[in-house]
C-alpha cells in the first residue's frame, strides 16, 4: 500500500527532558518541533528531514530566523520506500535522542532554551501515519 501526502500539527502537552514522542508510519517525511505552531517563521527546536535520493537525515534548528549548522551524520539509513517504521524521539537533559525501529539512529543537542518554548510537533511530506503519541 502506497503512502499519501499528508500534513499534521499537534500541540505538545509538555516539553522538557524526560518527554517522549512516538511516530509510526511509512516515509518520506519531515518531523519538526515548533515553538509557535501558528507562525513557521518563529524558532524551530528541531527539523528532521528524510532525503531518499541522498540517503540522509538532516537535523537543524532555526533561532531568530536563522538556521544553524546542519547535522547529517548517521550510522545507517533506516528507511525503505513504502515500508512502515517506528520513530521515537526522547528529550534528554542535553539532547534529543532518535531511535528507529528500536535502534539508536542519532542525537540532536538542544539549541532552544528553555525547552518549554517548544510547544508543537509538525509532520509533513509523503507519509502515511498510523500512530503519533
Amino acid at each position: 500500500m502506497g503512502c499519501r501526502c499528508l500534513g499534521v500539527a499537534l500541540l505538545l502537552p509538555r516539553a522538557g527532558w524526560g518527554a517522549g514522542l512516538w511516530v509510526r508510519g511509512c516515509p518520506a517525511h519531515r518531523v519538526t518541533l515548533l515553538c509557535d505552531p501558528m507562525d513557521a517563521s518563529k524558532d524551530i527546536g528541531l527539523l528532521l528531514a528524510v532525503n531518499f535520493s541522498e540517503k540522509s537525515i538532516t537535523r537543524n534548528a532555526q533561532i531568530a530566523g536563522k538556521w544553524g549548522r546542519e547535522e547529517k551524520n548517521i550510522p545507517y539509513f533506516p528507511f525503505t520506500a513504502g515500508d512502515t517504521f517506528k520513530m521515537e524521539l526522547f528529550c534528554e537533559h542535553q539532547q534529543i535522542r532518535v531511535l528507529l525501529d528500536g535502534r539508536q539512529l542519532c542525537y540532536f543537542t538542544h539549541r532552544i532554551q528553555p525547552l518549554h518554548l517548544v510547544t508543537a510537533l509538525q509532520i509533513s511530506g509523503d507519509i502515511k501515519l498510523t500512530k503519533v503519541a
